[in-house]
């Protein structure tokens, strides 16, 4: 992201761009210390300076206009703006005048993991007064990062990774290895975090930060008496933190923050988020989830309008006259060929209507054109986003919620899976249950509402975990440990996994099919369960990265391979039917309640969706798990691969014609 700023002065006008490159990344205002998000957006690209070079009054005015939205939104008291307009220009770092760093020696006692290495302490002698608009402090970032990069940072910056190590009180003298897998562990302890504000997807990822050596010394306390907070400086184009007091602070006394204020005022929540720092068990507390109402399925989600009933039967089709399509996906105006269909320009003129964004106002076209179609239904969000998914799966589960032995929970296709910003305290009650019964803790956090691999952690450090929901909406899901892998001859075993199109026709009375060719993506490494970081070991979406070959192989050529690697578990017999059996459960759930918690029904509606499963080991058998369903899923490779897919797709959905060779009914008695 880059923004244009212009000074202008008496004497000269300067002009530069706005941004800070970082290890490679340009970051701007948007700031994840607390729980609401603190997000500074422009109203235009260039912003205007009246840039008195003779007026330190003008060159204040300068300052708030560019900064004080920030300022505000971080919650700084007015009486140090000015102050800390000064230290900025002048480069002012005198927090060493107030403050004395100092380490902590445990003698003979081993420091826990909890246990703080330094600590920060007051040296003025007249201690330090929130009243005194001097007392706020600039704090240098000592380490900004994504955590793509985390481990190629501390193996090729100079100096960074002994820096590391001593910040966080390990042995610089150690192996280099021992010394990196130290810090890629520990550093979520100490981990800021802030995200851009504009730019596309991969740009709003979330950037991790360390504070200086000052800054990490500060503990927390819950009852604080300074805050911190991140600042953008936009002239030199440099983030620092800021430090002020909240209250009188005395001589010699420590400096402490609320490492999680604003984030929850429920204690119970606080107490969990709180376990990196503080020590308290949750084993007593239950983990067994129940299914929220239906304001949790409408809160944070797009409002959508139901359908008015309509009678079928007023509105019959002439089968002998073309359905007119609109389309916002240029693979089907350009692969759609059937003479059934014609591609046409105006939304208003077509007889299918096929987004590429969520459509919303189904009432109003149920009003005004109930003889169109449109590509989605009511309320199918509740399988389409990841934190919602989960929920609509366990009313499969029955009356068996886990097993007691491995603590699996039900049903068998459903990875275990929790919301970290409204079940954080199960989670962490089921995780340290597992970690208690000497069970497999490695998770899987993903953000609810992205794709594609994006902003996905696999970890089974719980610090870690519970540091990912101060970014963004998150769940974590039980990581597949024992997938069933596929020989690639150059590169061993890998992951893979299986993509279906499936359609939904009707919600009234279940009509689905599934697409029999499939699609497969596959990881570019062997598989080992270790280098979590290492997206081509442990991620199979390789075609929106560059550099990372893509693996092409057909399904039919797929299967041919899959009985020479696993001949006692035939594809056809033995492993589709399971696949085919859950995708039924999935939609007989989705359906089995109205909207907002349900699918609702309209026969305005029709749907494809792609789903995503892996296939792992269960003692000697192999099962599916569900990994998610998508909306509007990216359908090149399927067009490239069968030239007459959205043809079979639209006869489908819009002809109703049930082509065996083509599609599975997944309705049919047997399946």
């Amino acid at each position: 992201m880059e923004r244009e700023v212009m000074f202008y002065s008496n004497l000269s006008t300067i002009s530069y761009t706005i941004g800070i490159i970082i290890f490679g990344v340009t970051l701007s205002i948007r700031s994840n210390t607390k729980c609401q998000k603190h997000v500074i957006v422009f109203s235009t690209l260039q912003i205007t300076f009246h840039f008195c070079t003779m007026d330190g009054i003008g060159l204040f005015s300068t300052f708030l206009e560019a900064h004080q939205p920030q300022l505000e939104a971080s919650g700084v008291p007015r009486l140090f703006w000015e102050v800390l307009f000064k230290k900025l220009r002048y480069h002012t770092f005198d927090s060493g005048l107030v403050f004395q760093l100092m380490r902590i020696d445990y003698e003979d006692t081993e420091r826990g993991p909890r246990d703080p290495v330094w600590k920060l302490f007051v040296s003025y002698e007249k201690g330090i007064s929130a009243q005194d608009p001097n007392n706020i402090y600039l704090i240098d970032h000592a380490w900004i990062y994504d955590t793509n990069n985390a481990r190629q940072n501390l193996l090729v910056t100079p100096g960074l990774l002994d820096r590391m190590c001593s910040l966080m009180g390990f042995d610089t003298e150690a192996d280099e290895n021992e010394k990196i897998e130290f810090v890629l562990n520990e550093m979520w302890r100490y981990n800021q975090t802030f995200s851009l504000n504009s730019g596309s997807i991969e740009d709003r990822m979330p950037i991790w930060y360390i504070m200086d050596e000052v800054g990490s010394a500060i503990n927390h306390s819950n009852e604080p008496n300074f805050r911190t907070v991140p600042f953008l400086y936009l002239p030199e184009r440099i983030t620092y933190t800021l430090l002020f007091p909240i209250k009188n602070v005395d001589y010699e006394e420590e400096v402490t923050r609320d490492f999680i204020e604003g984030h929850t005022n429920d204690p119970k929540v606080r107490q969990a988020l709180l376990l990196p720092w503080v020590e308290i068990l949750f084993l007593g507390e239950d983990f067994v989830q129940v299914e929220p109402g239906e304001d949790y399925f409408v809160a944070n989600h797009v409002q959508e309008s139901l359908p008015e009933y309509i009678d079928e039967q007023l509105h019959p089709r002439d089968r002998n006259t073309k359905l007119k399509v609109f389309s916002e996906y240029s693979y089907i105006n350009e692969y759609l060929t059937d003479p059934a269909f014609e591609i046409v320009n105006e939304e208003s003129s077509a007889d299918v209507l096929w987004y590429v964004s969520h459509f919303t106002d189904y009432k109003e076209l149920s009003q005004r054109r109930p003889h169109v179609f449109v590509n989605q239904f009511p309320f199918e969000c509740v399988l389409t986003i990841k934190d919602l998914l989960p929920i609509v799966g366990r009313r499969r589960a029955g009356d068996k919620l886990y097993d007691p032995d491995t603590l699996k929970t039900y049903p068998e296709w459903l990875p275990t899976t929790y919301n970290l910003n409204t079940e954080l305290v199960k989670f962490v009650a089921y995780f340290e249950q597992r970690e208690s019964m000497g069970l497999d803790n490695h998770w899987i956090c993903k953000p609810c509402h992205l794709a594609r691999g994006l902003d996905m952690h696999i970890t089974k450090n719980l610090f870690h975990i519970l540091r990912l929901p101060s970014t963004e909406p998150k769940i974590a899901q039980k990581y597949i440990t024992d997938p069933v892998l596929y020989q690639r001859p150059e590169n061993g075993k890998v992951k893979f996994d299986v993509r279906y199109v499936v359609l939904l026709r009707s919600v009234k009375h279940l009509k689905l099919f599934a697409y029999k060719n499939f699609f497969l993506r596959f990881a570019n490494k062997e598989f080992a369960l270790n280098n979590f970081d290492v997206y081509e070991q442990h991620f199979t979406v390789m075609n929106y990265l560059e550099d990372n070959p893509l693996c092409h192989v057909k399904c039919a050529d797929f299967i041919l391979e899959w009985e020479k690697q696993y001949p006692n578990f035939s594809w056809k017999d033995q492993i589709e039917p399971k696949i085919l059996h859950m995708f039924k459960e999935v939609f007989e759930a989705a359906v089995a309640m109205e909207a907002p918690k349900g699918i609702d029904k309209n026969p305005q509606s029709r749907a494809m969706y792609a789903i995503d499963l892996m296939l792992e080991w269960r003692k000697d058998t192999v099962e599916p798990v569900l990994l998610e369903v998508n909306f509007s899923p990216d359908c090149k490779r399927a067009c490239e691969y069968y030239p007459n897919f959205y043809n079979d797709i639209f006869r489908c959905l819009f002809l109703d014609d049930n082509n065996p060779e083509v599609f599975h009914d997944l309705c049919r008695a047997g399946n």
